[in-house]
């Protein structure tokens, strides 16, 4: 389903967007604009949340890595890797 949109664009967008694209495909080219800045948008959000949790628990998984190293080492006898 479309619905028709009345939309007001700065001359310099239009002249742009007219660079690369015919005037009877400019819903198309807004439409696919739309989607791809949206999923940027989306995977930047996502990277971001994703940088804060690891940092949030950086210090934890540390410690449990320099746990389990030293259970490894336990387990492991000498001469043996």
């Amino acid at each position: 389903m479309h619905q028709r949109l009345n939309i007001t664009l700065p001359e310099r967008t239009i002249r742009l967007m007219d660079r690369i694209v015919r005037k009877g495909n400019r819903s198309r080219f807004i439409s696919e604009a739309i989607h791809r800045l949206v999923e940027a948008e989306g995977r930047a959000k996502l990277r971001l949340r994703l940088k804060e949790g690891a940092k949030k628990r950086a210090k934890r998984d540390l410690e449990l890595a320099e746990e389990w190293f030293g259970l490894e080492e336990e387990a492991t006898p000498r001469g043996r890797a």
